[in-house]
């Protein structure tokens, strides 16, 4: 089974939900969400409090059955006073159970202020396909470790193909991590060689090795190839590190980006 929704969640929720739901909205919100079961008997928050514990114990998902219940809260419209107030409360219990909400619907556990960060660079500069693929990264994490290092890869190489084509560069025929990588590092002079100080260096040679491995983990063990007889047993703790390598490498790239211009 997958992580469990917190008790400081569910009280919350116990609590918020009912003040902006009807019965009958209530049952059709806990349905879309894929709420095991039917309807619990009693007040509504009751009912929520019971359909809660319920999901905890008998479905596969957890945290799939929240980021769909909160949906309509967390991109609630700016204006929207009286779900406004919901949100926040929702925001703060998750941030609490350091869980992160991700649009669409979606819980990762371990929120992070990067991962946040990156996403302001990326709505800064409007690159709708990093942050797809950032989002997809994120909420694959725990149910699907495969799929999450392949969306990490696609999101580093959106960056490189971005950039390249912002910069009107040459795209190279073969568009794999590699080859585009190959141009951004050269462009924005990523070469441990042209810095004078030596820590930077090391760091800069470990970033560039990191490209070089999340590519590879891609070609190996991600959803984007086939298995051969012997597969990778990723486990979330791997495709963690498969998201927050890229990360890093994206937001220098971004940020260099930047400067540059």
């Amino acid at each position: 089974m997958s992580e469990r929704i917190p008790m400081p969640l569910m009280s919350v929720l116990s609590d918020v939900i009912p003040e902006q739901e009807t019965h009958a909205s209530i049952d059709a919100l806990f349905m879309y969400a894929d709420a095991p079961g039917e309807p619990p008997e009693g007040n509504k928050q009751v009912k929520v409090q019971a359909w809660l514990m319920r999901a905890n114990k008998e479905s596969e998902n957890p945290l799939g059955v929240l980021g769909r219940l909160i949906e309509r809260y967390m991109e609630t419209a700016p204006d929207d006073e009286f779900r406004q107030g919901a949100k926040e409360r929702i925001q703060n219990a998750l941030d609490q159970c350091r869980l992160r909400y991700i649009p669409g619907g979606h819980i990762s556990p371990g929120g992070s202020l990067p991962s946040a960060t990156l996403i302001d660079v990326i709505k800064k500069k409007n690159l709708v396909a990093i942050e797809t693929e950032f989002h997809r990264a994120l909420a694959n994490l725990q149910r699907s470790p495969r799929e999450a290092v392949s969306a990490a890869c696609n999101m580093l190489e959106s960056v490189c193909k971005t950039f390249i084509e912002d910069n009107k560069l040459e795209m190279p025929f073969k568009k794999d991590l590699r080859s585009v990588w190959a141009i951004v590092r050269k462009e924005l002079k990523f070469e441990p060689g042209s810095l004078e100080d030596e820590d930077l260096k090391k760091i800069l040679s470990g970033m560039l090795s990191a490209v070089d491995g999340i590519g590879s983990l891609r070609t190996h063990a991600s959803s984007a190839h086939g298995q051969g007889r012997k597969t990778y047993r990723l486990e979330p703790r791997h495709a963690r590190l498969a998201v927050n390598a890229p990360h890093t490498v994206s937001m220098f790239v971004l940020e260099t980006w930047s400067k540059q211009n």
